[in-house]
């Protein structure tokens, strides 16, 4: 069994920085894919930015060139470090990991743009 446990969230003005971290824990299959999803209130969840074992990203449209996903595959661990940021941004994120057709997600930390 597999847990994520994140941290780094918080409040933020606009244009600050904040970065995530999310750790995995138990049985970690060494080829997957992590990542993070956020959801707004009233909003649908939604892909943030992902990261293969081999190094490989994609991000959301809306965050390319501000955010950027990184991991350390033997700290079981993805971050995410966001620049210039907008109260858009502002939601609950949630770090995932994928193996196959397998997700396991964490418990969410809340990020707030707000002057």
């Amino acid at each position: 069994q597999v847990q994520l446990v994140e941290s780094g969230g918080g409040l933020v003005q606009p244009g600050g920085s904040l970065r995530l971290s999310c750790a995995a824990s138990g049985s970690v299959f060494r080829i997957n894919v992590m990542g993070w999803y956020r959801q707004a209130p009233g909003k649908q969840r939604e892909l943030v930015a992902v990261i293969t074992s081999g190094g490989i990203t994609n991000y959301a449209d809306s965050v390319k060139g501000r955010f950027t996903i990184s991991r350390d595959n033997a700290k079981n661990t993805v971050y995410l470090q966001m620049n210039s940021l907008k109260p858009e941004d502002t939601a609950v994120y949630y770090c995932n990991l994928r193996v196959s057709v397998s997700a396991t997600w964490g418990q969410g930390t809340q990020v707030t743009v707000s002057s």
